[in-house]
């Protein structure tokens, strides 16, 4: 089984927080920004959700139209711009397209958009 998507999502994350207490590099704020704008879509919140709680860890296109009320053009739309962010990857069956999450990318951007606990020790303190 090969996965496409996984390459990417190590490409497209910043290495240093927003919140680290530095400034973060233009280059790597675009990178965050283009993930959080790909998951900044009700559908695509869905989608993750959707593909997430799917029996398997994997859902194929033809499954998440119905949920999503949307045609599966549109659906395929969606799982394009999360898989080119880094957050899916997709497995190619025959006809049709399997998505699975990508953990790690998920983990990054919690991890990124998490304060570190140095930051919240010193807020308590003041």
């Amino acid at each position: 089984m090969e996965y496409v998507g996984t390459a990417l999502a190590e490409m497209t994350m910043p290495q240093i927080s927003p919140l680290a207490g530095e400034p973060i590099e233009r280059a790597d704020a675009e990178r965050l920004a283009g993930v959080l704008k790909a998951l900044a879509d009700p559908a695509r919140l869905r989608l993750l959700s959707l593909i997430q709680s799917a029996p398997e860890g994997e859902a194929c296109v033809c499954d998440l139209t119905a949920p999503l009320g949307l045609s599966q053009p549109t659906v395929s739309h969606h799982l394009r711009i999360l898989t080119e962010a880094g957050l899916l990857e997709r497995e190619k069956r025959g006809v049709w397209a399997y998505y699975r999450l990508v953990p790690s990318a998920i983990a990054t951007i919690a991890d990124l958009l998490t304060p570190p606990r140095k930051r919240a020790t010193k807020k308590a303190a003041r």
